[in-house]
């Protein structure tokens, strides 16, 4: 179909996620056609340099044949199963199992979603249906961090600390509360780990003391915020966070939704503090994108307590129609096998040279920080760097930037507050990396020379 007869139809009937409306119908869709390794191709034949793994998700790259080889040899063998009323299949078992092996060894259960957001869902509801059948009904409180990023789900987007999802939405809920993000270069303590780790456990125990121990069910965090900016907080903060849950007796939830798969380095965040969380939730990277599917991992202590409490009689009422599809747990495994079979260690090898390439982006009058680990980074961009003064919003730099970029045929996230972020796949080359750096000083120049830019800086 033509491209501009797909914008009239886009622009009459396609809602699309996290976009004003009105800009939207103005704008017109930017329709994406193919893709292969690092790069994508939109209708009008330009070539991009995908710097953000879709949406933090095509870990492996695209074009891959044998994923696409597993999800059509599954269809054909047996496209859907319920896993409702006792059935399964076997690549949605051996795919739970397999994700039993890779992650903290707390986490002995599986239960699979559809993506992040009913993830997070699904772990709240399991939560309160433990801490119910613990006979503790009183403990119904979420904790979560500022900016912190948790789905879009009518709970999840609550736990979610960024205004956007909460405007017109009637969140957060009076049973969903927040503390300080750790975020070493906005911090009031300054950047030494050991105070921004204090001061975040100090505020965990302060939180929960003024709601009541025994009313508090669980703190959710990600080991690196990255909707909140790509927030990378001093290494030991997760351990010393999962710490003081245990002595305070809440339920550690881990949201890995963004940071597994070798996006950080190794499979999973949290191995590389020994963090063992009570419940871990899953997506994005598990299918690389080529599928849609997610997961929520538990503690045996926590699935126990829930079988426990369920009785002998009555089933536990929760349950999705594609949980543990069968042509995306196929996926899942073939994309796996890939991160195990190359793919991760060429994420730990080139992660120097990613983590360079960002730093060197301090030397321009734009970057005020340069921020990552593994695969995962951001420069935050300000006025001035002395007093880390952001850009006025009416600028509207983050448009700016993404333009920009784009001209220059790179994707990336231009976040609202002027932070770049950036999710390259595990496939990248070091002459992937050459190309991003060039392609991005060059739109960093480019914005810098638009007058009411240069104007603004102090």
């Amino acid at each position: 179909m033509h491209t501009d007869n797909l914008v009239t139809l886009d622009r009459g009937h396609l809602v699309h996620p996290v976009v004003n409306y009105r800009s939207h119908e103005q704008r017109g869709v930017t329709v994406l056609t193919a893709g292969r390794g690092a790069y994508l191709q939109d209708s009008s034949g330009r070539e991009l340099l995908d710097a953000f793994s879709g949406l933090w998700c095509v870990n492996t790259g695209y074009g891959h044949e044998s994923i696409v080889s597993a999800a059509e040899e599954q269809m054909r063998r047996l496209p859907y199963a319920t896993g409702y009323f006792h059935f399964g299949s076997e690549p949605a078992i051996r795919l739970a199992a397999k994700l039993v092996e890779l992650t903290p060894a707390s986490l002995q259960r599986v239960y699979f979603t559809m993506g992040g957001s009913d993830a997070v869902d699904s772990a709240i509801r399991f939560i309160v249906n433990y801490w119910n059948a613990q006979g503790k009904s009183e403990k119904k409180h979420f904790i979560t961090l500022e900016r912190g990023y948790h789905g879009s789900s009518s709970q999840g987007a609550g736990l979610t600390a960024l205004p956007v999802f909460h405007r017109n939405f009637d969140l957060p809920l009076p049973n969903q509360h927040r503390i300080p993000s750790p975020y070493p270069y906005r911090n009031p303590l300054g950047s030494d780990p050991a105070a921004i780790i204090e001061a975040s456990v100090a505020a965990l125990r302060g939180k929960v003391r003024e709601l009541g121990t025994d009313r508090v069910a669980a703190f959710f965090c990600e080991p690196i915020q990255g909707s909140g900016g790509v927030i990378v907080p001093p290494k030991g903060w997760l351990k010393a966070m999962q710490e003081c849950c245990q002595e305070l007796g809440i339920l550690f939830v881990v949201d890995e939704v963004i940071t597994g798969f070798g996006r950080t380095g190794p499979m999973f965040a949290c191995e590389a503090e020994g963090v063992t969380p009570d419940l871990m939730t899953l997506a994005k990277g598990l299918t690389a994108g080529y599928a849609p599917m997610g997961a929520v991992m538990m503690s045996e202590a926590v699935y126990q307590g829930i079988a426990e409490g369920g009785g002998a009689e009555f089933p536990i009422g929760h349950g999705h129609t594609y949980s543990a599809h069968p042509v995306s747990a196929a996926v899942a495994l073939e994309v796996l096998r890939l991160y195990e079979d190359g793919l991760l260690q060429n994420g730990i090898a080139l992660a120097p040279r990613f983590e360079a390439g960002l730093r060197s982006m301090l030397a321009h009058p734009l970057v005020g920080d340069a921020r990552s680990r593994g695969f995962l980074g951001a420069l935050e961009l300000v006025a001035d760097k002395q007093s880390k003064e952001r850009f006025d919003p009416s600028l509207k730099l983050a448009d700016r930037l993404f333009e920009a970029a784009y001209g220059n045929g790179i994707i990336l996230r231009a976040f609202a507050d002027n932070v770049l972020g950036f999710a390259p796949a595990l496939c990248y080359t070091s002459n992937d990396f050459d190309l991003l750096f060039e392609r991005l000083e060059r739109t960093l120049n480019a914005v810098l020379d638009q007058p009411e830019v240069r104007q603004a800086l102090r």
